[in-house]
């Protein structure tokens, strides 16, 4: 089995770079055959919006959903998203409801951070 990358993101998608960077990271990781976790923390949460138009800046919403196509796991904190009004509902089988964000995109509690720190070879805060 491949090395795993998780990558912990925490700054909203367009107030600076920081999502960006760890987006294009977590890209170049899956070309060199690394597993990758993209766990959304704090705001985040807003990165997997579906709908985004933004017009100068590239949409990380669609990023987010061509990386889970491309193999890579990106879950988001489901505290973090519950207080920002992205919870549709109670939790089934640990993951939590949303119609609001792209396709592939799971919230989930910490403990599945607590998880992926564990088994991964490098993790990354950005």
């Amino acid at each position: 089995m491949g090395k795993t990358l998780t990558i912990i993101l925490y700054r909203e998608p367009y107030a600076s770079q920081r999502v960006n960077i760890g987006l294009t990271i977590a890209e170049k990781a899956l070309e060199k055959g690394y597993g990758v976790n993209v766990f959304l923390y704090m705001d985040a949460v807003h990165a997997p919006k579906r709908g985004q138009m933004p017009k100068h800046f590239l949409n990380v919403g669609e990023r987010l959903r061509t990386l889970v196509e491309r193999g890579a796991r990106v879950r988001a904190c489901s505290r973090c998203a519950a207080a920002r009004g992205y919870v549709d509902g109670d939790a089934d089988g640990g993951v939590y409801p949303t119609s609001q964000y792209v396709d592939g995109v799971s919230i989930v509690n910490l403990r599945e951070l607590g998880d992926w720190i564990k088994t991964s070879d490098k993790v990354l805060v950005i």
